[in-house]
């Protein structure tokens, strides 16, 4: 069963106001089923996949990550090697000079991209983030609506995995881009 609802890149032959309204739709879909934000406990989760736990956040079975509520972005789409975040640029996320905080930024970029390897993981793996390189492209405001955040799997291998992310605007507008070493543990190491 895929979970990838619309693929999250522009359609070039839509407008911008078409694919704005189009993550929107889906931005509404998700947080209906979505359940509130809360930690899910190692009972919950160690007999999960990657896939089968996100899978279990997005039917609402388990609670949905503090992150997103308290930075205001969500899971939109995810596949096997592949996962795509939409996250709302607000005024509360600026930095002095009235453009979204690069923090911010990293933050939807550093999920996108650790979520990508985690879809790929089978149960009893996890993995923690060694490194994560960002480069920002140009200035994102409040005034963008939404953005969209979408990773995909460089290489998923036994001990790392390594995956590459964009943050685009529903106009196609690339404002960063990002890579990631992630090292992947046994869940009794990354529990210790």
């Amino acid at each position: 069963m895929s979970h990838t609802d619309t693929d999250a890149r522009t359609d070039p032959a839509a407008s911008p106001a078409a694919t704005l309204a189009r993550w929107l739709d889906d931005e509404q879909r998700v947080r209906a089923t979505l359940g509130p934000p809360g930690i899910a406990r190692p009972a919950q989760i160690a007999h999960l996949s990657g896939m089968e736990w996100f899978a279990a956040i997005r039917r609402g079975e388990l609670p949905s990550v503090p992150i997103g509520a308290t930075m205001d972005f969500l899971p939109i789409e995810f596949e096997p090697g592949r996962f795509v975040f939409q996250g709302r640029p607000d005024l509360r996320h600026a930095n002095p000079m009235g453009t979204i905080h690069g923090g911010w930024i990293a933050t939807l970029l550093d999920s996108c991209v650790a979520c990508a390897v985690h879809t790929m993981l089978p149960a009893g793996r996890a993995y923690t983030t060694a490194e994560l390189k960002i480069s920002y492209v140009r200035a994102l405001t409040p005034q963008v609506e939404r953005v969209r955040a979408e990773g995909r799997v460089i290489h998923a291998g036994h001990q790392a995995g390594f995956a590459e992310g964009r943050l685009f605007g529903p106009d196609g507008r690339l404002y960063a881009h990002a890579t990631t070493t992630c090292i992947v543990l046994s869940t009794r190491a990354a529990e210790g």
